[in-house]
């Protein structure tokens, strides 16, 4: 069975998961025409994801993909954090805010939610894929049974042949070009290879099929991934200026720009490696002079308050705006015509 049929789409474009971005009209519009949608549900809780599958399956009866963050549970280091707090504490003052007393755990690990797998185990999507590493084999097993298919998404072999020998039916190829977090299993350990390495890397490597995601954007780019050995891409910055995206008047705005051209990748907006359209938040909260980032996503937590001060006070410059290497391609489409646009351009190259 090829990958298109075991996703059970008729073309092999997979929408990215984009947390804050995907919406149920995303996907739910991307699946109907004929590929894969995605939400990205690693900042829900259990009763948020039912309701978001619930809202989903109203617009669309087709195969829908549902992400989630599989990251080792942040741990607590009350100095560290301290620190970073202080180390935000101008921007804060410049701001007219005031940084949090302390930080929290904003985003539970799935490998640490047994309520969410319950969650997957009673809804049975269609597709669940994982980010940051895997679960728990038992969980994988459980999953499976239930018929759901699995994803993974590694950034070099070693993480793809974890993903391979834990039975999940196909490995996501995250290059370095990718816009938003990296898959990284361990956020100290990143070989930054390229989509197409990576690509051409995996695919004599592993007896499962390899998705390509990174940089690719039009016809052109997925023929480039089949090419060496790819069955289907994932793309996400290609998405995020349709209209159905949660993405606002500011972040669509910023494609348009010269900073579309300048994408830089930084861990101190989460705690985690991530690519993005560069603004103060890349350039002040990374100073030689930062001190060490507490764990993911504590970081995320001061950020978003600081974020919430900008946004409070009408500045713009600290918006998380994620976006790979591929942003100055993005086309301002509805999803299903992009979707027609890029069958089109394959079938042309």
């Amino acid at each position: 069975m090829s990958l298109r049929e075991l996703l059970g789409v008729d073309h092999p474009i997979i929408q990215a998961p984009m947390v804050g971005v995907s919406t149920p009209a995303l996907a739910a519009a991307v699946s109907n025409a004929g590929a894969l949608g995605s939400i990205g549900l690693g900042a829900s809780t259990p009763a948020q994801a039912r309701e978001l599958i619930a809202q989903v399956r109203a617009l669309s009866a087709r195969p829908v993909n549902y992400n989630f963050f599989c990251h080792r549970p942040g741990r607590a280091d009350e100095a560290r954090e301290a620190a970073w707090l202080e180390h935000l504490r101008p921007l804060f003052e410049e701001l007219g805010g005031e940084p949090p007393a302390a930080l929290r755990e904003i985003y539970r690990s799935f490998v640490d939610d047994p309520q969410m797998l319950e969650v997957l185990l009673e809804e049975r999507p269609a597709v669940v894929s994982f980010h940051f590493g895997l679960p728990a084999q038992g969980w994988i097993d459980r999953l499976k049974a239930a018929g759901i298919v699995l994803l993974g998404c590694a950034t070099h072999l070693a993480e793809a042949r974890a993903i391979e020998a834990a039975g999940l039916h196909a490995v996501v190829a995250q290059g370095y070009e990718a816009g938003g977090h990296r898959g990284i299993f361990d956020r100290e350990h990143d070989d930054r290879i390229g989509t197409l390495a990576l690509v051409g890397s995996l695919v004599p490597a592993l007896n499962i099929p390899v998705i390509a995601a990174g940089g690719i954007m039009d016809g052109r780019g997925i023929r480039a991934a089949f090419d060496l050995g790819a069955q289907a891409v994932q793309m996400g910055t290609a998405f995020v200026a349709c209209p159905e995206s949660s993405a606002n008047a500011a972040y669509r705005a910023a494609l348009r720009s010269e900073r579309a051209w300048h994408t830089e990748v930084t861990a101190a907006i989460s705690g985690r490696p991530a690519r993005g359209l560069p603004n103060r938040l890349f350039s002040d909260l990374q100073r030689a002079d930062a001190p060490a980032l507490p764990d993911y996503p504590m970081v995320y937590d001061a950020t978003k308050a600081l974020v919430a001060a900008a946004q409070a006070a009408g500045n713009g410059d600290f918006a998380v705006q994620w976006a790979g290497q591929g942003a100055p391609l993005a086309r301002e489409l509805p999803a299903a015509e992009l979707v027609a646009r890029l069958v089109e351009e394959l079938n042309r190259a």
